[in-house]
């Protein structure tokens, strides 16, 4: 970082948003614009007279994408980059490559109505740059590729196997999609029923479950208002909206809805836990991964006093070590483990 704090470079074609960005992230204290470019190849002129902490990204840009620059960054020298993505099934589609690239962490912005949004959500934007200038980015080990695909799930002949036997929680939020992607495809198809509350808008949430759909055994999709807990299935809390796990006999559900954010968020994971511990009790497994904040240690807590066993990621696995340690510090976890070690831990829970 330089002597004023997180340094930052903008790079999107959009004059607006460039003036916009600049302004608010100017303001805050503690963090630096060193400039902005219209596309890929202006900011690389001037990232190598200055390199910055944190890249501003846009995806759609003249004479180079910003998924392109994103791998070049990564592959040469990797710097914590933000997508600022548009709120589009296209735009989703593409932040989702983005962050299979490396790509830190994604802020929305609409189609219309650009400015007004921009300034009245800016504040995501440096939460977002904060973040990603405390986590910790890695040189990408598959050259900017994603993992092969999951053997194909063989053709369904019959329900899934709902249980109120055993039920997973988990919650995360920066860095949490590369994380999930890691658990999600260790899996075996019979592990038990998971939901999941990660940190993402509108729209995206839907293209990251279909994305994870593809490269798991385990099916895994968008939640939708209830829908049924069972083994073999992720159920994705959709974003802008809360879910919480139903009691339905010796059933669970999920109930989605509205409401104001709870931690700044919404979805919380912090509602999420709390729900599964009052239907499921030591039936459950809390698992608590990288992400900036506290949003989910309390509802942790409430899990392992009602007898789940509660587990958080390790600090040294961790993007940005905040939830986890927010957990720790209030005594709602177990264990601690390394990401690689999540899914062992819910394939051997009974």
């Amino acid at each position: 970082m330089t002597g004023k704090g997180i340094s930052v470079v903008i790079v999107d074609d959009s004059a607006v948003v460039r003036q916009v960005l600049s302004k608010r992230l100017a303001d805050s204290p503690g963090i630096e614009v060193l400039g902005c470019a219209s596309d890929p190849i202006f900011a690389m002129n001037l990232m190598n007279r200055a390199w910055p902490d944190v890249v501003v990204l846009d995806i759609e840009m003249p004479r180079m994408d910003g998924i392109t620059f994103l791998k070049k960054i990564m592959a040469t020298r990797p710097t914590p980059v933000i997508i600022c993505s548009t709120l589009s099934q296209r735009g989703a589609r593409a932040t989702m490559d983005a962050l299979a690239a490396g790509a830190a962490g994604v802020v929305p912005k609409p189609s219309t109505g650009l400015k007004q949004f921009m300034a009245d959500d800016s504040g995501d934007i440096v939460a977002a740059v904060r973040a990603a200038a405390a986590g910790k980015v890695a040189r990408l080990n598959r050259a900017g590729t994603a993992p092969a695909a999951a053997a194909p799930r063989p053709a369904a002949v019959a329900p899934p196997v709902v249980s109120a036997g055993r039920i997973i929680a988990i919650g995360t939020s920066t860095g949490g999609t590369q994380a999930l992607e890691t658990v999600l495809t260790a899996l075996p198809r019979d592990s038990p029923g998971i939901v999941i509350v990660q940190h993402m808008p509108e729209k995206f949430t839907a293209a990251f479950a279909e994305r994870m759909d593809v490269l798991s055994a385990i099916e895994v999709r968008e939640a939708a208002d209830g829908d049924l807990v069972a083994d073999g299935l992720a159920l994705v809390a959709p974003g802008g909206r809360h879910m919480q796990v139903l009691s339905d006999g010796a059933r669970f559900r999920v109930k989605v809805s509205d409401g104001p954010p709870v931690n700044r968020h919404r979805p919380s994971v912090d509602v999420l836990f709390r729900s599964v511990a009052k239907v499921a009790g030591r039936h459950a497994l809390g698992v608590i991964m990288t992400g900036m904040g506290d949003d989910g240690a309390r509802g942790l807590l409430e899990m392992r006093t009602a007898g789940a066993l509660t587990v958080a990621q390790d600090e040294a696995t961790c993007v940005v070590h905040g939830m986890p340690k927010e957990a720790v510090r209030l005594g709602a976890v177990d264990r601690e483990v390394p990401l690689t070690a999540i899914a062992e831990v819910i394939r051997t829970h009974g």
